[in-house]
């Protein structure tokens, strides 16, 4: 018997689907090159390109990857009595491992039918598979942390299921404070809070930080926070909006047009972990708990479930959907820009959705769609 939905969830997972997408639409419009130091580079072409980059993939596209995680921790954290430590790894890695593993190998092969790779970096990135994802399938990166929640969820829900909404209140200020270390890191000391050169991860807030945060906060949302609908709404609104102005304004005040820049420093506040993604990400989700419907329309509820399908495959749809409405010109694609970011997310989300759900009907389906 199928668990009965919890129906904002729903609708998390389907924006957040198509944000992920959005987020990877974005992209071939500012990142321009790797050096041969293997430096990524970000360079807009225009004043437009500048903007609909800061707004699609900034001002919305980067709290798609923690509603993601706080969707998980909603759901599974603390534990359910009665499940060991052993059964939830099996219930959950069952889940995702398969088809993570599946579509590993196919993005590291399948590229050879269209020519966007050869057989000797398909032979190297297939041989690279327990320690790393080949190159199309960046986006997998977010598996790995993923799985590391699901390691860590059972050594805390015993401190969830007693700890008193001061002592979250407490973590989750340790968790705001370590959200700053990207920034101070960059601008003012890469020897931050210990960390240094023999001492490279492991650093003063290290075990209050990252996607754990997330979680604590997917907790303190569910059981603590007991406002009104209004109210939630307000405060809701007002967190995303700043958080994502905020997201928007740091792109688009570092990268100037026909000047390139790296990466890692054009995107210096759109890591997932950072306080104006933090901001955004607790604003979107509260508002989506306002949604109090007892079920939601059928193609929500389909899509929700096809939703880490896919978020799996999306990559082969889209990398060629992109360089269609590009035609090789960011510049000037076939469509104005404003457009032809959101045309490129719905695109490919429609085609990943058509393809996961044909697949979903061959037996054995979740092995390689979830």
């Amino acid at each position: 018997m199928e668990q009965r939905r919890i129906v904002f969830l729903d609708y998390v997972r389907v924006i957040a689907c198509f944000l992920v997408m959005l987020v990877h639409s974005s992209e071939p419009f500012y990142l321009s090159a790797t050096t041969p130091e293997g430096l990524c580079l970000s360079e807009v072409a225009n004043e437009g390109n500048r903007f609909w980059v800061s707004f699609y993939d900034g001002f919305f596209g980067r709290v798609s990857v923690p509603l993601f995680m706080i969707v998980s921790a909603f759901l599974l954290a603390p534990m359910k009595q009665g499940v060991t430590m052993r059964g939830f790894y099996r219930r959950r890695f069952m889940r995702i491992i398969p088809p993570m593993v599946c579509f590993l190998i196919l993005y590291a092969w399948l590229p050879l039918l269209w020519g966007g790779t050869t057989f000797e970096q398909a032979w190297q990135e297939f041989k690279l598979l327990p320690f790393t994802f080949p190159a199309l399938s960046g986006h997998l990166w977010f598996m790995y942390p993923l799985i590391s929640l699901y390691l860590i969820i059972p050594v805390v829900s015993p401190w969830l299921e007693k700890a008193s909404a001061r002592d979250e209140r407490l973590f989750l200020c340790f968790f705001a404070i370590s959200t700053f270390a990207p920034w101070l890191i960059r601008f003012v000391s890469s020897d931050l809070w210990g960390w240094c050169l023999w001492n490279p991860y492991f650093g003063m807030f290290y075990y209050c930080s990252g996607y754990l945060g997330y979680l604590v906060l997917a907790h303190y949302i569910r059981v603590h926070i007991n406002w009104s609908v209004a109210k939630r709404i307000k405060v809701g609104l007002a967190c995303f909006v700043v958080g994502g102005a905020f997201t928007a304004w740091s792109f688009w005040m570092m990268d100037e047009p026909g000047v390139a820049v790296d990466a890692v420093m054009a995107e210096w506040s759109w890591e997932f972990c950072t306080p104006n993604v933090l901001l955004a990400t607790f604003g979107a989700f509260l508002m989506f708990t306002c949604i109090k419907a007892t079920s939601a329309p059928k193609i929500i509820t389909d899509i929700s479930k096809c939703s880490f399908g896919m978020y799996l495959m999306h990559m082969f749809f889209l990398s060629n959907i992109a360089n269609a409405v590009i035609a090789g010109n960011v510049a000037e694609p076939l469509l104005p820009v404003w457009l032809a970011i959101p045309t490129i997310a719905v695109s490919s989300y429609i085609c990943c959705y058509i393809t996961t759900k044909l697949l979903s009907f061959i037996p054995g389906s979740r092995y390689f769609i979830g």
